[in-house]
């Protein structure tokens, strides 16, 4: 079983299990039915024709003996004419073929050496004829009787199987038509959620069915209906955060430029107003959800050399970078930039050399042939996180040492390069590389 659990077309569905399931049920069925036939009906049919040999050897027997000596030529004929039966003297050289030896045939030999004694002979072919053969004896006289092959022939084995073939195929398109109709609503079921969990409202299901279909059907338009309606609270929210926050925040901005302070004060001021607009923008960026942006196709490789040139205005910045030309991504442009901006915030806060701190970065991006989609690693060689769960940095609102805890900003930097890789329908992976700092590698799939 565990051979076929790996067939990729067996994991691919429930329909395929279930028909699997079925067909191995109704296949086991059939041929335990066809082994108990054969095996039930044999004793009766051999028991039937041989009652009528052996009454066919007793009539012609007894018409032998008791007919005049001219009339047996004109009995012999109107035997083989009118019955199929034809009688020949048994000679010590006649070349035999011994009839084979099946299941039926002992049976059919056992019951008519029975009644016509355990001399009595059996030939599938005497003399290069076929027939069924068996011999008898007139007095002192030995003798050949040969019946047609039909008639002592039934209905073969392969004319069973074909039935039971018929019956199989026949059964089987059941089957398949049944555990269609059995997994269409968990199919229309795993399809809605797969359009819910990619951001798109899926249409309402269908409540009819079984009971119990209906009941999951309601539920999961409910859940819909309620999804919705809180993602239009927290648009509303989101945009009573833009409004609220950033409105007094620039009355702040206005109001320290033209507050009577030293420039030391007015700086701090708004080294202050700026994280806090910043962590407002971050708040923003993870709640915002994929749907409000155009996916289109993205060369992420000129995005990538247009990113390090930003950077490396900075003189205390360099990139080391290995990008691929051509790779294209299916994505949102928006969010790929917000991805690469937080991952270079993120290195820019914690990736620095301690002692000089430089900044410096390797970028490697490539086609990844094995996963069918785009590589992307980026790493910086600061102190690192160490002895911390890496993956806990992907979690919001989550600083794993002493540094981080300090620096500014929410907490929420990888946490939204994390939602916005998932978005994309991507893997994420942080290690800790031996000679230190932090490597963060991306795969995305070349279509979302």
């Amino acid at each position: 079983m565990t051979s076929i659990k790996r067939m990729p077309w067996f994991r691919s569905g429930l329909f395929w299990r279930t028909f699997l399931l079925l067909s191995l049920l109704v296949t086991a069925s059939m041929a335990s039915w066809f082994i108990s036939f054969k095996l039930v009906e044999r004793k009766p049919r051999a028991q039937q024709l041989s009652n009528q040999i052996v009454s066919v050897v007793a009539i012609t027997r007894a018409a032998l003996t008791h007919s005049a000596q001219d009339k047996r030529l004109q009995l012999l004929t109107d035997l083989v004419r009118n019955e199929g039966i034809q009688i020949y003297p048994l000679e010590e050289n006649d070349q035999v073929e011994v009839l084979a030896e099946t299941a039926f045939h002992k049976e059919l030999k056992k019951r008519i050496q029975n009644k016509l004694g355990e001399h009595t002979r059996f030939a599938h072919k005497v003399n290069g004829e076929d027939g069924f053969w068996l011999s008898f004896s007139i007095e002192d006289d030995q003798y050949w009787l040969r019946l047609e092959q039909e008639r002592i022939q039934t209905d073969s084995s392969l004319q069973y199987l074909s039935w039971v073939a018929v019956t199989l195929i026949i059964t089987l398109i059941v089957a398949a038509l049944i555990s269609r109709r059995i997994n269409a609503p968990l199919s229309d079921l795993s399809s809605a959620a797969r359009q819910l969990a990619s951001g798109n409202q899926p249409a309402p299901l269908n409540e009819a069915g079984p009971a119990e279909i209906r009941q999951t059907y309601a539920s999961f338009n409910q859940m819909m209906h309620d999804l919705a309606r809180i993602d239009a609270d927290r648009a509303l929210i989101l945009a009573g955060i833009s409004h609220d926050l950033r409105t007094p925040l620039t009355r702040l901005q206005l109001e320290i430029e033209m507050a009577p302070v030293d420039d030391a004060t007015r700086e701090a001021v708004q080294a202050d107003l700026r994280q806090m607009d910043s962590i407002i923008q971050q708040f923003l960026d993870y709640a915002k959800p994929i749907a409000d942006y155009d996916v289109a196709e993205i060369n992420l490789s000129e995005l990538l050399k247009a990113y390090i040139k930003t950077i490396e205005r900075d003189a205390s910045k360099h990139v080391h970078g290995d990008i691929e030309e051509g790779v294209m991504i299916a994505g949102s442009e928006t969010e790929l930039r917000r991805l690469l901006n937080n991952l270079f915030q993120n290195a820019d806060r914690y990736g620095r050399d301690p002692h000089t701190q430089q900044l410096d970065i390797d970028l490697h991006c490539s086609h990844d042939p094995e996963q069918g989609g785009v590589r992307l690693l980026v790493r910086d060689h600061g102190s690192g996180v160490q002895g911390a769960d890496l993956q806990q940095l992907l979690r919001p609102f989550t600083r794993v040492d002493e540094a981080r805890s300090q620096a500014s900003g929410a907490g929420l930097g990888l946490a939204i390069v994390d939602r916005i890789v998932e978005r994309h329908g991507g893997k994420i992976q942080l290690s800790t590389p031996v000679d230190g700092g932090l490597q963060i590698e991306i795969f995305l799939p070349i279509s979302v």
